[in-house]
């Protein structure tokens, strides 16, 4: 049977679980909502769930009896065969990894906990308390060795988190610790994340999966007062010279920054790529400061680093994740999804080691703060604190 792009189908609503297939032995749960909604195209609506966040799917229909539901900020979508009114079959598809990067993915109706196999559960045995702040070693013992800080939220034997690191945080993790183990997954539609750790002798060593191409080791001691660099000294000026560029915009056309046009202004320029969730979250809240500030003089440019090499592919992705995002910044394309190709475009500065990147400049065309990364809502204090000062820096630099 086929069907088009409009038929309304029958589900079951409510909580759903969800599970990626990262390889043969290991699977990725994640929390799943479908509910009533008269207005799609489908009749439903289609909600994933990590810990606070809520990331509601859009473009959903159904062609050749296969549902396709689509993530608001990324180019990639889920597509399922309707089983049964309890069972989804498919694949979570990425092009932004490669043309026919996919990983299978099962939507089974129920929700209890995010890691609920019952065996984990019988245990008798009291589940280790993590809650607090741990010095985390990502790959420990290896040349890329990285630091980064655990931040855990534990309640019984549900916990919340994330890791800090000097480029950004792996977002929202939510997960369980069953006796001495633990478990923390995030699927957000760009990353799909998995943590499993065990707790001993006062220390946790584990595996990190991310999605199906990559894992490695983690461990972490406890440690209240440990902290990364500050992120507002990792780049900066090498030079003398004012920044300056010449790329894209979305109609091909060539922008040069400065321009005449820029004077008496104060701009953020952003590094970014659309793949990218640390980008949308700043995105998200650079959006706040632009409708907040936008009127007496602030100006944004998102600068994007695209994955491939087709600049029409490249483009079309930035002009849907401006109108997802309903943002009003001016946006060119950069090239490739490469930090080596960024520090190149941005010589002035020592590097770009992250994307993203934030560079505000004052009126006078000076820089007065880089900051690398993007420690987003899943980070709390953090995330309040950065926006505080941020909001605190546009109103001085537009006071000038």
């Amino acid at each position: 049977m086929v069907l088009c792009k409009s038929q309304k189908i029958k589900v079951n609503t409510g909580s759903w679980t969800g599970y990626l297939k990262l390889n043969e032995s290991t699977s990725l749960p994640f929390e799943f909502s479908i509910t009533k909604d008269a207005t799609s195209k489908t009749g439903y609506s289609y909600t994933v769930i990590n810990g606070d966040e809520r990331i509601t799917l859009i473009n959903d229909y159904v062609e050749n009896d296969s549902l396709r539901i689509d993530f608001p900020a990324f180019a990639t979508k889920m597509i399922f065969k309707i089983s049964n009114k309890s069972t989804l079959n498919g694949y979570w598809i990425n092009p932004n990894k490669s043309s026919n990067y996919r990983i299978p993915c099962v939507l089974l109706k129920g929700y209890s906990k995010r890691f609920n196999n019952p065996k984990l559960f019988m245990s008798s045995t009291q589940s280790v308390n993590i809650n607090g702040r741990w010095e985390t070693t990502f790959e420990p013992g290896k040349d890329g060795a990285y630091k980064a800080v655990g931040l855990f939220k534990q309640f019984g034997n549900g916990l919340q988190g994330t890791f800090l690191t000097e480029t950004g945080d792996f977002r929202y993790l939510d997960g369980n610790v069953v006796g001495d183990s633990i478990y923390l997954s995030c699927f957000d539609g760009s990353h799909a994340f998995l943590f499993t750790g065990k707790f001993y002798n006062n220390e946790i060593t584990g595996k990190f999966y991310s999605g199906k191409h990559w894992q490695g080791n983690w461990s972490a001691v406890y440690n209240d007062s440990f902290e990364m660099r500050d992120p507002d000294s990792l780049t900066y000026l090498v030079k003398n010279d004012p920044i300056t560029f010449k790329f894209k915009n979305l109609d091909r056309d060539y922008y040069t920054f400065p321009n005449p046009s820029d004077s008496n202004k104060v701009f953020i320029i952003q590094i970014m790529g659309t793949w990218c969730p640390n980008c949308m979250d700043e995105s998200r809240y650079f959006k706040t400061l632009y409708d907040k500030y936008h009127s007496q003089g602030l100006e944004i440019i998102s600068v994007c680093y695209e994955s491939g090499n087709d600049e029409k592919q490249q483009l079309e992705r930035i002009k849907t994740l401006q109108q997802r995002l309903n943002v009003s910044f001016t946006y060119l394309l950069g090239g490739s999804a490469n930090k080596g190709l960024a520090s190149q475009h941005f010589n002035m500065l020592n590097q770009i080691i992250s994307f993203p990147t934030a560079i505000f400049i004052g009126k006078d065309g000076s820089v007065k703060k880089v900051h690398t990364g993007f420690n987003g809502p899943g980070t709390g204090k953090y995330y309040e604190e950065y926006t505080v000062e941020t909001d605190s820096l546009i109103r001085s630099l537009l006071a000038e």
